[in-house]
């Protein structure tokens, strides 16, 4: 890793049995990672969490993201407390709002407005870390969120009272409302270099600019697909069906088209209103996949990974994995550790 030790995050998936996370997670640390996420697909990331925190000392542990409209802000707010407590202080709450179609659809909860929505969650959340166990709190009205305290029993006190609260972002709204609230920004593995390092920055300062903020008030943590190795069209191929799946969601076709892909967007989004994003791999071509993922020769890999330094302050390499059976999810994670792990 160079002179980014120590900046680098890894991931897990919760689909992994505990045993698999746990020594995973333990062989991170050991590797000098900072942290791990486990996103939120479907389940919740929390219980991948907790295998990789007992497992480990030192390594940090993040919900990469946790959907922040699928559940109720207070339980966010306590399994956020229990992560902390179980991890003793490493936990860090990613948190996003994902997509309407996911929340409303799929979960049956309502989506709203997302700015004005996760705003909300942000602040009940934090309300509720801060002040559970002092048993002064009476109540949150907003206009999505309304919670009442009147009857809480305290509760244990926190490792912290402060959890640190980053939101994923893939537009500019959403980047300049985590740079004004958030304790940190997730850069969504969709990011291209070029909109990574020329269009957010902007965002964040206008963000910062809001609230009055410094940048050094947020840590920037930016995602990275990556699949590197010798055997590039294997590797295309592998990565083809996560690329299909993020292009298939209507709401992400406005980014899409701005890098010149609003039209496979719009094929992907057919496949997959059919059922199966896999049928529609195949349409996406090697340009698409090369502009959204660090693929081919380690090397290469490594000199186009160089640009995103100087907007993040931690870089989570992922391997993308949609479509892919266990072994071929766990070569592209073994040659991620040795391009990019020291």
């Amino acid at each position: 890793m160079g002179e980014n030790e120590g900046r680098i995050w890894g991931i897990v998936t919760p689909q992994l049995p505990a045993a698999f996370l746990a020594a995973y997670a333990k062989q991170l640390e050991d590797q000098g990672l900072d942290g791990v996420f486990a996103p939120q697909v479907y389940g919740p990331g929390f219980p991948a969490l907790a295998a990789a925190a007992t497992s480990t000392t030192q390594l940090k542990v993040a919900t990469g993201i946790a959907l922040a409209f699928t559940r109720s802000p207070f339980e966010t707010a306590m399994t956020a407390m229990d992560l902390d407590r179980l991890s003793g202080g490493r936990f860090v709450l990613g948190i996003g709002p994902s997509i309407r179609s996911w929340s409303e659809g799929f979960f049956g909860m309502p989506y709203g407005k997302p700015l004005a929505h996760l705003r909300e969650v942000v602040e009940a959340v934090r309300l509720v870390v801060a002040g559970a166990h002092t048993g002064e709190l009476d109540r949150y009205e907003g206009e999505y969120v309304s919670l009442d305290f009147s009857e809480l029993q305290r509760t244990p006190p926190p490792v912290r009272t402060e959890i640190p609260i980053w939101i994923a972002a893939l537009r500019a709204p959403l980047v300049r409302l985590a740079a004004e609230v958030g304790d940190g920004v997730i850069g969504h593995p969709l990011w291209s270099i070029p909109w990574a390092t020329e269009q957010v920055p902007t965002w964040i300062g206008e963000g910062l600019e809001r609230a009055g903020r410094r940048r050094s008030d947020v840590h920037v943590n930016l995602w990275v697909w990556a699949a590197p190795g010798g055997d590039v069209a294997a590797i295309l191929d592998d990565v083809r069906p996560t690329v299909a799946f993020y292009g298939g969601m209507a709401q992400y076709e406005e980014y899409f088209a701005w890098h010149g892909f609003g039209d496979v967007a719009k094929r992907l989004q057919a496949g997959v209103q059919q059922g199966d994003y896999m049928s529609v791999a195949s349409e996406v071509p090697d340009e698409m996949v090369r502009t959204f993922v660090l693929c081919g020769p380690p090397e290469e890999c490594r000199e186009r990974l160089e640009a995103i330094w100087q907007v993040a302050d931690s870089v989570t390499l992922a391997p993308p994995v949609y479509g892919l059976a266990p072994d071929r999810q766990l070569a592209h994670l073994n040659a991620i550790a040795e391009t990019f792990y020291d």
